[in-house]
């Protein structure tokens, strides 16, 4: 059997045919087989918009070439007594869960939320009548935030190759699309998320694993560098390791674990609202046309510098999306977004934020208690604009210029909208370098300016970090481990999940 690589083009809109034809014309009329290695949309061009594609093409006609051969994580699995209590059910508790699974050990995963179905039914209520519920909502419950969002799979981490590889063929075995190995934008969309994460408990608890719902960490019983029990609002549970993945949104058990002596330092994050257009809108900025057969729906990601060297950027993009209200906390309100994997909706949205570090915030070198409490100030004070769900909004054009806006028009957004001069709910220095951002990204995408800023985006990452050590290990102690998003060491579901992968790793080599 030999094999060989090919690069082909393809139009937008293409059959199995097509590819075969490709393949005849680069290899001859061979008998062959073919497996996509990668496929990314070529959108340079608008006269020109297709797909870029990588084949492994093999035949036993063809000679030489070796096969692309993926070796298997390398998973040390010995029988054990050893115990583990993972706490929080997203991509990194989940992953690092399941790893220290197949490595023989014996795990629990604790989740101060509920089943993925009651998590739906209570956002469905939230989204309906504004009844908020403290255990399941946008940022709490089965599969973590990430569940509720456009599902991206992509990630800028070095080194996790073998990590994601293993990630992404997992939820392909729990029923996510296949394209997700090969894609170079993969996303799942929220309604395929519900179902794989659903899917991926039944298999962990089918394997021996517990998984213990509405059960929320409440405090850590120390012994001089060792965790010997937690205590949750259920009772009291041991173990002989734990690994924390709380998200990042979990303020009340960052808050628990600082006073318990686990040490947390402050980090660059960043603050801003949701940015919302018309999808065909950006469609004709990207495409040069509303729509393109065989692509769901055009995409975006903007950064700039401004003068004063703060950066700025759009934030998990949500294309055919909805704005959505994502807060962790009752009389908080926060917004982000989510879509389907179809991306059908009428609608995009993105993150629109400043970078910033929490000194600046503060106006002093603060601690992380210090920007957690500033945090929740910001949030609270969005929730009492309207004492409840409806956001204040300004269209981008007038928050260049820093005046109010006549009308707002139509949004996705379900629970209502109200005009109010946005840019004065947030730091000056915050909303002067927004709109220097706005002004750079409407010269870059056309019709950007036409957009309508939305509430408060708070919840890009944590403005906080664990000391830990490379393998996660929190600094000081021997047996308590944080990963994921709320470490402060990873954010989006593949890093965060490939976070969780690599601590379990090391704790099944020691």
């Amino acid at each position: 059997m030999g094999y060989k690589m090919l690069q082909i083009k393809l139009p937008t809109l293409y059959q199995d045919e097509d590819i075969r034809k490709a393949i005849r014309k680069q290899v001859g009329e061979l008998d062959f087989s073919f497996e996509i290695e990668k496929k990314s949309l070529d959108a340079r061009k608008k006269n020109d918009i297709h797909w870029q594609v990588s084949l492994v093409v093999s035949s036993n006609k063809l000679k030489g070439g070796d096969p692309i051969v993926s070796e298997p994580l390398p998973i040390p699995f010995k029988k054990r007594t050893e115990k583990v209590i993972v706490i929080g059910s997203g991509p990194a508790g989940f992953f690092s869960a399941h790893v220290l699974q197949l490595a023989g050990f014996q795990v629990t995963i604790i989740e101060r939320g509920s089943e993925v179905e009651q998590r739906t039914k209570a956002i469905h209520l939230l989204e309906s009548t504004g009844a908020f519920s403290t255990q399941n909502n946008y940022a709490f419950g089965e599969g973590g935030a990430g569940t509720f969002s456009d599902g991206k799979l992509t990630s800028r981490s070095k080194h996790i190759s073998d990590e994601r590889r293993f990630i992404l063929s997992e939820y392909v075995k729990a029923g996510a699309p296949e394209e997700i190995l090969y894609m170079a934008h993969p996303h799942v969309g929220t309604d395929n998320l519900k179902l794989v994460v659903a899917n991926l408990r039944r298999q962990f608890m089918e394997n021996g694993g517990q998984f213990l719902f509405n059960t929320q960490l409440e405090k850590i019983s120390v012994k001089g560098h060792q965790v010997d029990k937690i205590g949750c609002n259920t009772g009291e549970l041991e173990a002989d390791h734990i690994v924390l993945a709380t998200g990042h949104s979990a303020y009340d058990t960052y808050r628990m674990l600082i006073n318990n002596g686990v040490q947390f330092g402050t980090k660059n994050f960043a603050i801003g609202h949701r940015i919302e257009h018309p999808q065909k809108l950006i469609n004709l900025a990207q495409w040069g046309k509303e729509s393109l057969p065989g692509v769901k729906a055009a995409e975006y990601r903007l950064a700039t510098r401004t003068k004063s060297d703060l950066p700025v950027y759009t934030f998990c993009m949500c294309p055919g999306g909805q704005v959505v209200p994502a807060a962790a906390f009752e009389q908080k309100s926060v917004v982000n977004g989510m879509s389907h994997y179809h991306r059908n909706g009428p609608y995009s949205n993105a993150g629109c934020v400043v970078g910033v570090h929490p000194d600046d915030l503060l106006g002093h070198k603060g601690s992380a208690l210090e920007i957690l409490d500033w945090m929740d100030q910001l949030e609270e004070r969005y929730y009492r604009f309207n004492n409840g769900y409806v956001i204040p909004t300004t269209r981008a054009v007038d928050y260049m210029k820093k005046k109010e806006s006549k009308e707002a028009g139509r949004s996705s957004y379900l629970l209502g909208m109200q005009l109010a001069p946005l840019f004065n709910m947030i730091p000056s220095f915050v909303s002067n370098a927004l709109a220097e951002g706005l002004a750079d990204f409407s010269r870059k995408l056309a019709g950007f300016e036409t957009g309508l800023l939305m509430g408060l985006e708070s919840k890009t990452s944590s403005p906080i970090q664990v000391a830990r050590e490379k393998d996660g290990l929190c600094t000081g102690f021997t047996n308590l481990y944080f990963v994921g998003e709320g470490s402060g060491y990873a954010g989006g579901i593949i890093s965060s999940a490939a976070d969780g992968v690599k601590c379990a790793l090391a704790l099944s080599n020691k």
